[in-house]
């Protein structure tokens, strides 16, 4: 860890993150660069620093991970992070390591004292490659937006300035994979060929779709995580959730969640695929800047409870892999996914955005766009040799 700010001839100082004013600092270096961005959705600070929270966050039981901010003149340009997840190494062992929270004004100086950081950080612990954003892991905010400026972020997704991707590459970074987001209104009802699978897996006397049980809350939202452990195993640079993950994520989304927002596929009794749907909680903070005090608990309840959301997103969907390729596999992704949809048309909602999915996963984008889906952000990891 570097104990101090260091200083190029240029002007601009890198600062390490040591201690909680820091931390705060380099939270709202956002506010500097982002500020004035009409489809920016300040995060909410006190998140924020929870996620970030050595102690409350058990992504850091497995990670080791440094925080920079940059300013210039006193004035702050940018920040950055680096980690070391041993989680990952464990799984690929290919020697990567990850960078994340990047945000920095359009300067190339910037960017190149901010990347050559994290990278150094990186190196001296034995990384031969960076690749990232990854705002914490790949299970966190993913990527670099690079198509879809003209629309606000969705609960969870990262945004940025347009010049963010041109000023990486600029740095020495090349693109490792896009992911696409698609927008999904609710009113389209499944063409007739998903709605005969359906149909006919609602007759199976085996097979049941079911909502969250609220009784039950941890236990099953540990099955729709193990679900997704399964499902996404195969995927490019995927880790899966820890034990401690899982509660972690329970605990975190259990203020947004709804039962009926959420379907369990059960085979037999045993769970077999699983959506996820949650109000678009940006939509209910975008005029916040970042506070909930001393009125803004009020306004996010109110539009939470009472006047209700007109988006959301999906942020997990899957089947097991035993069911990958099978009309069985695809009947219950279908199946799960009208549930949610039917709920999601009679609370009122109606754009739901299904992210992220692999630009290479040609199965998943099959089914997605057999719904009438259009792809309409794309974020993009990056990567370069350090070693």
């Amino acid at each position: 860890m570097m104990s101090s700010a260091t200083a190029s001839s240029d002007g601009i100082t890198l600062h390490p993150v040591q201690d909680k004013g820091a931390l705060d600092r380099f939270i709202r270096v956002q506010w500097a660069i982002l500020a004035g961005d009409a489809t920016w959705i300040p995060p909410l600070l006190m998140e924020r620093r929870d996620h970030l929270d050595r102690k409350k966050n058990p992504y850091f039981r497995h990670a080791d991970a440094q925080f920079w901010y940059a300013t210039r003149n006193g004035t702050p340009v940018g920040r950055i992070s680096a980690q070391v997840n041993r989680g990952h190494l464990a799984r690929h062992d290919d020697g990567i390591g990850h960078f994340g929270f990047f945000d920095a004004v359009d300067d190339p100086d910037v960017v190149r004292a901010l990347v050559e950081t994290a990278s150094d950080w990186l190196k001296e612990r034995g990384m031969r490659r960076m690749r990232g954003p990854f705002s914490l892991s790949i299970n966190d905010e993913s990527g670099v937006l690079v198509q879809g400026f003209d629309t606000p972020p969705s609960l969870m997704m990262p945004h940025g300035r347009r010049y963010y991707g041109t000023q990486l590459e600029a740095a020495g970074m090349a693109k490792a994979k896009d992911l696409i987001a698609y927008d999904y209104r609710a009113e389209l009802e499944l063409p007739a060929g998903p709605m005969a699978l359906v149909k006919k897996l609602e007759q199976e006397p085996n097979v049941r779709l079911r909502q969250l049980d609220m009784r039950h809350f941890e236990s099953d939202i540990a099955a729709v995580l193990d679900i997704f452990n399964d499902a996404w195993a195969d995927n490019w640079s995927f880790v899966p959730f820890t034990q401690e993950e899982v509660r972690y994520a329970a605990h975190g989304m259990k203020p947004l969640i709804a039962k009926d927002l959420v379907c369990i596929a059960e085979i037999d009794g045993d769970p077999a695929a699983m959506i996820v749907s949650l109000p678009n909680l940006n939509e209910a903070i975008a005029d916040l800047n970042g506070r909930l005090l001393p009125f803004g608990w009020l306004k996010l309840l109110w539009r939470l409870k009472v006047s209700g959301l007109k988006s959301a997103r999906v942020p997990l969907l899957g089947v097991r892999r035993k069911f990958h390729g099978t009309l069985m596999g695809s009947a219950l992704a279908f199946g799960v996914i009208d549930r949610i949809r039917r709920a999601h048309l009679s609370r009122g909602t109606e754009h739901v955005e299904l992210s992220w999915i692999l630009e290479d996963n040609a199965p998943m984008r099959r089914m997605i766009d057999a719904l009438g889906a259009t792809p309409y952000k794309t974020y993009r990891v990056y990567e370069r040799e350090i070693a």
